[in-house]
This record gives structure tokens, C-alpha cells and sequence, in this order.
């Protein structure tokens, strides 16, 4: 289909005549059926995530992010209070529902609701729920939040380019990959690539009908084995 033209016979985008700006996400909770997200609170979360992180063998989940690692408590305590009071990102935990720990922590970032667009990031999943059922529906309930409840059009992933697992990842989600910006961060002291991700609205009720699906307790076997990919389910 050809876009629309201008009176000069210029193609431009489609009108948006009833468009008015998102509101801003809020402090909300939301509750899956194996996790929920609620505000980072570091009177409530900071030991569990402390001791979530330490249980890998080594440092290397924070290679990626932005700040990290931390050697104390009480390092991560410091944090994880300053992190609680930011409105952009708003960060979240995520508490694991069988165990009653937060276990991870994401946020939603550089948050645009004049054009509804908006990005999940820092995104630190320690290895107790890494490549669990829980940090797939942690990312799905967020989703859910942006798309369903506030509305907005554009959400988007963002990545060193080198972090192959944060990539793998954005893909199996569904997030269409757009491109690299070069040399586009300087963190802890070095350069980074930045790789560009995105899912629109247009996009989100059918990869809604995939995650469903895959979530639902009948997708798993008796020793927790998925029966069906989320891949697959995009695909169908």
C-alpha cells in the first residue's frame, strides 16, 4: 500500500487525528502466575537481591549493565535505595510467588509519553530465575502494562551489541532487530555499540496470544519442560 501524500505530493506517515499523550507509568504492581512485579523497596528486597545475584559463581551478569557488581550488601543497599527513588527508570522487582524472594529487578526507561514510546531495561535477572518460566513472564507482564493498560505504541529493547545473550533474548520475545548505533555509550570505561530493538502496538496482540499460551501450566511438562516454544508460537 502507498503511504498518503502531502499537497506537494510528498509521501508522509499516516494522520494520527486522535493521538493524545500516554500517561507515565506508576509505582504499580503486577502479579502473574508464577511471579509479580511490585517497586523496588530496599527495606523489603535489598537482601534478597543481594543474595540473588551472589548465588552465581562469579560477577559476569554484570558485565553488561550499567553499574555493578557489588562486593557488600550494603553497597547494593545503597543502590538499590537510590534506584527506588527514580521515576525514569522505573524500576521494579521481581518476586518469585513459590518462594516469596525477589529474585531480579527491570525497569521501564526513557519514557516518552508525548509520542508513546518507551524501553524496558536494566535488567538484571539473577540466576535463580535466569532461563525460568518466571524471567519470561516477568518481561510479559511489563509488556502487558505498556501495551494494555497505558496505551503506548512503540516499546523498545536496547543492548551492548556484544551482549549476545541480551540479543538472543530480545528475539525470542518477539522485538524485531532495527539496527546498531555506533559508538553510542560510554560505560565503566568503555565504548559501547548499542543494539536497537523494538515491538509496536500493531505487533502486540498476536505476540500476547503467544506468551499466553506458552505461560499456561498446560505447556509444561511434569518435570517443568515447555511443549511448545515461545518461538513457535510467534510463528503460528
Amino acid at each position: 500500500m502507498c503511504p498518503p501524500t502531502n499537497e506537494y505530493d510528498q509521501p508522509i506517515g499516516p494522520a494520527m487525528p486522535d493521538w493524545t499523550p500516554r500517561a507515565a507509568p506508576t509505582g504499580v504492581t503486577l502479579t502473574g502466575r508464577l511471579c509479580r512485579l511490585e517497586p523496588v523497596d530496599p527495606a523489603h528486597h535489598a537482601a534478597d537481591l543481594y543474595a540473588a545475584y551472589r548465588s552465581g559463581a562469579d560477577h559476569r551478569g554484570w558485565t553488561y549493565m550499567m553499574a555493578g557488581p557489588f562486593e557488600r550488601e550494603e553497597d547494593y543497599r545503597a543502590y538499590a535505595e537510590t534506584i527506588a527513588q527514580s521515576t525514569d527508570p522505573r524500576h521494579y522487582a521481581v518476586i518469585d510467588l513459590a518462594s516469596g524472594k525477589a529474585v531480579g529487578t527491570l525497569s521501564l526507561m526513557r519514557i516518552d509519553p508525548n509520542h508513546g514510546v518507551i524501553e524496558v531495561g536494566n535488567v538484571m535477572f539473577s540466576p535463580l530465575m535466569q532461563q525460568t518460566p518466571i524471567s519470561t513472564e516477568a518481561q510479559f507482564l511489563l509488556m502487558a502494562y505498556v501495551f494494555d493498560d497505558l496505551h503506548y505504541r512503540r516499546y523498545e529493547w536496547k543492548c551492548d551489541a556484544l551482549n549476545v545473550p541480551s540479543r538472543t533474548t530480545a528475539a525470542r520475545l518477539g522485538f524485531s532487530f532495527e539496527g546498531i548505533f555506533r559508538q553510542a555509550v560510554i560505560y565503566k570505561g568503555r565504548s559501547r555499540d548499542t543494539a536497537w530493538f523494538s515491538i509496536i502496538d500493531s505487533e502486540w496482540p498476536k505476540l500476547k496470544t503467544a506468551f499466553t499460551r506458552w505461560l499456561a501450566a498446560d505447556n509444561f511438562d511434569a518435570d517443568g519442560r515447555q511443549k511448545q516454544s515461545l518461538k513457535s508460537l510467534h510463528t503460528e
